[in-house]
């Protein structure tokens, strides 16, 4: 746990340097429109940005055996890896995973799986870098919230997920901007490493119309029928992703055996009631805002009347949803006009970020479904035999 503590404590003080909004043209208090070099402030933020993206690179990529999957994960590539022309394995991993597992045990010339892990451990915290830093209003705070809120952390258990949810939060800049092919091109790639984000192709367009009355009651009614025609709905699910089919999470869903997430219920709820608020002077006539704002409130509903679904599933759903948290606080904290308040509401909301990464660490970290301690590395620990080894 110490290797995550003293890590995020480095990020969020490297936070502290990195300034965004910075005027290239402001140098020794003189105003140089035709300067187009780098400013002082440029310099540190390339050095505090370079610095936190080798540290969660770093961590990611020397661990071993950490995280709910890993294992998992290398007897899938073990499996491709051994194909032959007279036997081909049954994986349920995607054909980019499977393809970038082939590739680099080829060229490494034995299963070296500890690459494949760092190679997804680059792109992802790549992606989210990028993204945070070309969307975000306030750098720091929804980068704080990324660490804070878990997502840095979950994405060393489910490498593939996270990687696709790189990709889309990356992809939302090209959607607000109607750049509709590129959207489609980067979910598309996305796809080839996690079938599910093909669901966002759905989900965001219809984040980002404004939404009318009868929009509200049609989707309220949708809501309700799930009390009633769950089987169906679980039916529907399994028959989209036939990897569910005859295992216990499709049990689960038709026996109703529901788990509520009153974590995620309980952040999406606070930021409805916030953004309600502040609905007027912030999100009213503000596409992003609106997105936002909408894909709040699908992921509660889906929160509240999928859960039938279990948490394997919905989770998988709505954080393609909730993703957007961390940039959609950070503009209504912006939003607040008393300087005093919003300093107030900034520490209340850093406070609740602290309070969960506290409770993450302790309880979900070591937990089953995410296990990703303790935090173990290659350097100095030595891998457990895999399924094909040990036959059972």
């Amino acid at each position: 746990m110490i290797v995550y503590f003293t890590l995020t404590a480095a990020v969020l003080a490297l936070l502290l340097l990195v300034k965004k909004n910075t005027s290239a043209g402001d140098i020794d208090g003189r105003h140089l429109a035709i300067y187009r070099g780098m400013t002082r402030q440029d310099a540190i933020n390339v050095f505090a940005l370079t610095a936190i993206f080798l540290g969660l690179f770093a961590v990611s990529a020397l661990r071993l055996n950490v995280g709910n999957d890993y294992g998992p994960y290398v007897e899938r590539m073990h499996l491709v890896n051994s194909r032959t022309a007279e036997w081909t394995p049954k994986v349920t991993t995607e054909a980019g995973f499977n393809a970038l597992a082939i590739v680099i045990y080829s060229l490494c010339g034995f299963e070296n799986y500890v690459l494949v892990f760092a190679v997804f451990a680059f792109f992802t915290v790549l992606f989210f870098m990028k993204g945070i830093w070309r969307q975000s209003k306030w750098f720091g705070m929804s980068f704080a919230m990324f660490m804070l809120l878990g997502f840095y952390f979950q994405s060393l258990s489910t490498v593939r997920y996270y990687l696709a949810l790189g990709i889309a939060f990356c992809s939302i800049e090209y959607l607000l901007k109607k750049d509709f092919p590129r959207f489609v091109l980067c979910i598309a790639f996305g796809s080839l490493f996690h079938w599910s984000l093909l669901i966002v192709l759905l989900l965001y367009p219809i984040a980002m119309i404004s939404w009318k009355k009868w929009m509200y009651v049609a989707g309220a009614a949708l809501g309700i029928s799930c009390l009633f025609l769950r089987q169906v709905y679980a039916n529907i699910a399994v028959t989209i992703y036939s990897p569910y089919q005859n295992t216990s999470t499709y049990k689960n869903m038709l026996e109703g055996n529901i788990r509520y997430s009153y974590i995620g219920i309980a952040r999406c709820a606070l930021v409805l009631a916030v953004s309600l608020y502040m609905y007027r002077d912030v999100i009213k006539d503000n596409k992003e805002n609106i997105f936002f704002f909408n894909c709040n409130i699908m992921s509660l509903a889906l929160y509240v009347f999928g859960a039938f679904l279990t948490d394997e599933i919905i989770s998988r759903i709505t954080y393609y949803l909730m993703v957007t948290h961390i940039l959609f606080v950070p503009v209504l904290l912006l939003g607040v006009k008393d300087a005093k308040k919003r300093k107030t509401y900034t520490a209340v909301v850093l406070l609740g970020c602290l309070l969960y990464f506290i409770y993450f660490m302790i309880k979900k970290a070591p937990a089953d479904g995410t296990r990703i301690l303790p935090y173990t590395t290659f350097m100095f620990d030595e891998m457990p035999p895999i399924l094909s080894e040990t036959g059972y």
